[in-house]
């Protein structure tokens, strides 16, 4: 079964395309960005306000206006973006990614679009990844895959990462950009090499988050308030940025949405048929995949995934009350 580092865009075309980015500066490069969701926006913004020449576009347009306050331009259609040098993507999933690039309205449905690269920072399956990177490279198009770590929150707080993969040379065009939103971009070889890396930071986060609600449910109901179990793991070897961030969830029971249920399923599934496609046993993420199914089941769907909390208190009779006590997340 072929590596999902096989695939790799070498096209004469675009690697003229690429070179003449590589001469150009991010001051003088046309940006392009598709999809202003909660992460989108955030993203689109620090572009915006680092000076970007950036033309944004979103379904519901109403999403994208406020963006114009901070000097991007709002586009009415995909196409208008053609004539950008660099396009930006972050969309839901890979329905949506082929809509709205290779779609009847799509970024390929202006005559001879200008684009020399396509930034694609959803979170799709291999399979997706190099299908797109075919079709882009059918029209000269370079693809950089640059697949995210971080929420809206994160990326406001100048902390999200980036993973890429693709030509050296795309990544070298749109490591300017991608400085501009966040500190850190991991370049890991070509193909859909970020995907899989992407897939596998996603199945850890849900498994440390189902591993983390578990034990602070079991110091709970051993008579630890929850603020004085975090605050030990925090300080410990064990704790991390993650485990900071979502302490003000799990004491004060503040679910608003950073990452959906739904989405987090959609992301274990990936990861679960990469582990079949390589042959690589995850017992844990089957697990952890059953219980984010569970906490959708019991109509916990439309907050925070952190609500895993809530599923492992239910499942020990216990129910859960907000502590009231301030805690930072780590993040200022």
């Amino acid at each position: 079964m072929p590596s999902p580092g096989n695939v790799v865009a070498g096209s004469a075309a675009i690697r003229e395309a690429l070179s003449g980015l590589l001469a150009a500066t991010s001051r003088t490069s046309r940006v392009g960005w598709i999809g202003i969701g909660r992460m989108g926006h955030a993203m689109a913004e620090r572009l915006a306000k680092g000076g970007a020449d950036i033309t944004v576009w979103n379904r519901t347009r109403a999403k994208a206006e406020p963006l114009a306050a901070s000097g991007a331009k709002v586009a009415n259609e995909i196409a208008e973006l053609a004539s950008c040098d660099i396009v930006f993507v972050m969309v839901s999933a890979w329905k949506d990614v082929q809509e709205v690039i290779a779609g009847p309205r799509g970024l390929l449905s202006a005559d001879s679009p200008a684009v020399k690269l396509v930034v694609e920072c959803s979170s799709i399956s291999l399979e997706g990844s190099a299908e797109l990177r075919r079709v882009l490279d059918a029209r000269g198009i370079a693809l950089l895959a640059a697949p995210v770590s971080g929420n809206a929150k994160v990326i406001k707080a100048g902390r999200v990462s980036f993973v890429c993969s693709g030509p050296r040379s795309a990544f070298d065009a749109a490591l300017p950009f991608l400085r501009m939103i966040g500190p850190s971009a991991s370049y890991v070889g070509d193909g859909e090499l970020a995907r899989i890396v992407k897939i596998c930071h996603n199945v850890f986060l849900g498994v440390v988050t189902q591993s983390l609600a578990e034990v602070t449910i079991l110091a709970q109901k051993a008579g630890v308030p929850r603020h004085a179990f975090l605050d030990f793991m925090n300080r410990s070897v064990l704790g991390s940025t993650f485990s900071r961030y979502k302490t003000p969830a799990f004491v004060n029971l503040d679910f608003s949405v950073t990452f959906s249920p739904a989405l987090l399923r959609k992301d274990l599934d990936l990861g679960l048929d990469a582990a079949r496609r390589f042959e690589v046993p995850m017992p844990l993420a089957s697990l952890t995949r059953d219980a984010v199914q569970t906490m959708i089941g019991f109509g916990l769907a439309d907050q925070d995934f952190a609500q895993l909390l809530v599923v492992v208190a239910k499942a020990s009779g216990l129910a859960l009350v907000p502590e009231n006590v301030p805690v930072g997340d780590g993040l200022s």
